[in-house]
């Protein structure tokens, strides 16, 4: 591989230098300085990230804006829904609300997770909580907690009469030839607001930093990764990684005293988001959610109540650089052949789902004394899905494939907390919560509904409907925080927790050993099919972490360590399947894709993330810093010992910073450690290591900024670790064949250099 190896040397000055962009950290139990002793003071809150406006220039995925926060790294997905991963923990394993609603991700390759209804100019604000969450930040997740916020309403002052205000920006990036653009406005009074944020993407498919496909030629042509019939992609283009997608959102607010009465209305309609690491693309995703809260101080404390719903209707086939007609199950250039054969032509194959999330919280924040605060709440969620594929082709498949029927899932919960301010230099937060978690679904049929058997889909149907498919989690929370201060140098966090996931209904209730419909039940990205179990226990994770603090009393240089364990026991992990004997392989398949079936077995995940920034100089040039950050993270199933799927390997960032009057520039190198802890059990591809040199750059007016840079600079080939098997073109629904296309063996690439540019105007 041409790209640079991450050496020791490099990673050690690192570490030595151990520095993090400014506003970027978010350690397990970090909670904001608390100036005197009081209840609002020790509010338990993550910091938020800062560095917002800065990286919205650079991605149209709002999961990426988290990339600078220790310990989170991203899946890679379509180009505005990767996953963000905390201490190896992604997806449903953390607990992701926007403003307050528990989103879900209702597609069988999550393609629609809950970021990605936000485009990165409507995010006001981004909190992680790792590991160690509080009970009141939310339950069915052992991996922490995101909590995303748009603009809160704003009102005008007392005798101003009525206040108008917006912003207009618009932005373009070289590779991949993205454009977009976003505007947001408000009018409001004393008393009433309402305002507007709309945005839109759309993105070609972007080039790596170099021809990663050479080496599978015949007579000239890319044998391992064709196309369509005059739809050829050049070796360094990155197939299925084009995306269009417009964001909406509508606020109206009333304020009276200290009551605010706020509904905002949200409407997603994405065209398409192509897949680089799936064998289907996204070719329609339309959103809608009605979110209605209500906040209220009150002579004991805070009171809040919200009630929201989301419907989603999510539609899957092949986009334009993955081929369309199968015959009998094998790929075909097009489909010329079909009128020979009349009935055993398949023009695509649709994928549909619909789903719906209705929600209800209650929750409040009672002062007991100056120095205790009591929150207690309750939730519930309501969710319903409908997974299916509907009949294609002129009678091939003549049954709609019945992948979940009637899917119930829900939630009740109940937590309390105490948090206390026993004196300045400690605080101490304690809390429970109780989770009923109810699922269901209905009786299932394949496109065969009558003999003779194909792949299984008559038997295992039948196996499925026999079972009891109702299951009920009683799940229990408890986390316990303390914070030690003994000077204003020095902040010393720990804690314990332990945290409770139930299943989601894909992982519980899909029930097919056919290789071609396993293979559409994939969000890891890894090109693996999978198969759900009836019998899956909830994941239970008990997480001992700290974060030790070192700063000056300004925060004009600081240096923060947070090493952290977590084991779980019931960790839904996978197991290859052999469909014909339905049982695990006793012997496993290597160097190809395989399919697996969902197990409960044990886990464990270390590392350290250490983070930190220092001043360097200040002269008449501006003032000049030193940011970085590294983490490491290493991740076991106890019961294999295997290593897990998708762990990050060690990594860093180090940035030197540069500002003056309404400049501010940064040189940033990102450092990646060759992954060779990969998953045996799912064929998990290594990865070499790299370093990317990324140059950053805006200038601010009152009105007006300008960002500006060049990501890649030297236009590395590089492949990201978390971003799955390259699956962007060809006959991707060949699983296990020689003319499987693209073949085991590619990870998906990165990006190569882009130069990109965004103006933002604020009236």
């Amino acid at each position: 591989m041409p790209n640079p190896a991450f050496t020791p040397r490099l990673l050690s000055l690192l570490i030595a230098a151990s520095l993090s962009p400014i506003g970027a950290s978010a350690a397990e139990t970090e909670l904001p300085t608390v100036e005197v002793v009081g209840k609002e003071d020790a509010a338990p809150l993550a910091p938020a990230v800062e560095s917002l406006p800065t990286l919205r220039a650079t991605t149209s995925d709002t999961a990426s804006l988290l990339r600078d926060v220790p310990g989170v790294s991203l899946y890679g997905g379509g180009g505005v829904s990767s996953l963000p991963a905390v201490h190896g923990l992604a997806d449903d394993r953390l607990r992701i609300k926007v403003d307050g609603m528990d989103l879900i991700s209702a597609c069988p390759n999550h393609m629609n997770p809950a970021l990605s209804y936000l485009d990165p100019s409507q995010v006001e604000s981004l909190q992680v909580y790792a590991g160690i969450a509080p009970v009141s930040v939310g339950g069915d997740s052992i991996g922490g907690s995101i909590v995303a916020r748009t603009a809160e309403p704003v009102f005008a002052k007392p005798g101003e009469g009525s206040l108008v205000k917006g912003e207009v920006g618009a932005y373009y990036r070289s590779n991949g030839n993205v454009r977009g653009g976003n505007a947001a406005a408000t009018y409001a009074t004393e008393s009433f607001n309402i305002s507007y944020t709309g945005a839109i993407a759309q993105s070609d498919n972007y080039d790596a930093g170099g021809n990663f496909k050479d080496g599978l030629f015949v007579a000239g042509t890319p044998a391992g990764f064709t196309g369509r019939p005059g739809h050829t992609l050049a070796g360094d283009e990155v197939g299925s990684t084009a995306y269009d997608t417009r964001n909406h959102t509508l606020g109206l607010a009333f304020r009276g005293g200290e009551h605010l009465v706020e509904v905002k209305f949200g409407l997603q309609d994405l065209p398409e988001q192509l897949w680089p690491n799936q064998r289907m693309d996204m070719l329609g995703n339309d959103e809608k959610r009605v979110n209605l809260r209500y906040a209220g101080e009150r002579d004991w404390g805070k009171l809040e109540a919200r009630v929201y719903h989301e419907d989603v209707d999510h539609f899957m086939d092949f986009g334009a650089d993955k081929k369309y007609w199968y015959k009998g199950g094998t790929a075909m250039w097009d489909g010329s052949q079909c009128g020979a054969i009349g009935t055993t032509c398949a023009a695509g194959m649709p994928m549909k789902t619909e789903s719906t999330n209705t929600g209800a919280i209650l929750k409040a924040d009672i002062d007991l004394t100056q120095q205790d605060l009591l929150r207690v709440g309750t939730e519930y969620q309501r969710y319903r899905l409908d997974d299916w594929w509907p009949a294609s082709g002129g009678g091939m498949w003549p049954n709609a494939f019945l992948n979940v029927n009637d899917g119930e899932r829900d939630r009740a919960a109940v937590f309390t907390e105490w948090e206390k301010q026993f004196s300045p230099q400690w605080m101490t937060l304690a809390g429970v919560r109780f989770e009923r978690v109810s699922m269901d679904a209905g009786d299932v049929h394949g496109y065969k509904t009558v003999a003779p058997d194909s792949g299984n889909q008559l038997r295992d149907s039948a196996a499925f409907n026999a079972a009891d498919h109702s299951k009920t989690d009683n799940n229990w929370d408890m986390t316990v925080l303390a914070r030690y201060t003994p000077d204003a140098t020095r902040d010393i966090e720990f804690g314990f927790a332990h945290k409770t996931r139930s299943p989601n209904l894909h992982e519980r209730y899909t029930w097919s050993t056919w290789t071609m419909a396993a293979l559409m039940v994939n969000w890891a990205g890894d090109g693996n099919g999978y198969i759900g179990n009836l019998d899956l226990d909830p994941e239970q994770a008990n997480t001992v972490s700290a974060t030790f603090d070192w700063h000056a009393a300004d925060r004009t240089w600081e240096f923060k360590a947070t090493p952290y364990y977590t084991y779980v026991t019931d960790y839904i992990d996978a197991v290859q399947w052999d469909a014909t004997a339905n049982a695990p392989r006793a012997t496993l398949q290597t160097g190809q894709y395989t399919v697996l079936k969902f197990v409960n077995q044990s886990a464990r995940i270390y590392g350290i993330d250490l983070s930190g920034r220092m001043p360097l100089a200040q002269n008449g040039l501006g003032e000049f810093g030193l940011n970085g950050l590294v983490s490491y993270t290493r991740g076991e199933n106890r019961d294999t010992d295997d290593n897990l799927y998708n762990i990050m390997p060690l990594n860093g960032k180090l940035a030197l910073t540069q500002k003056l009057r309404g400049w501010d520039n940064a040189a940033e190198v990102v450092m990646v450690s060759r992954k060779d802890d990969v998953s045996a059990m799912r064929n998990e591809m290594e990865t070499p290591g790299y370093a990317l040199l990324n140059l950053r750059g805006s200038h601010s007016w009152k009105q007006l900024r300008l960002d500006f840079g060049v990501e890649n600079v030297f236009d590395r080939l590089y492949y990201h670790p978390l971003g799955g098997a390259y699956l962007g073109q060809g006959t991707t629904m060949s699983a296990n064949t020689m003319q499987t296309v693209p073949q085991w063996g590619t990870p998906v690439p990165g990006m190569g250099r882009s130069i990109y540019t965004a103006l933002n105007y604020q009236f």
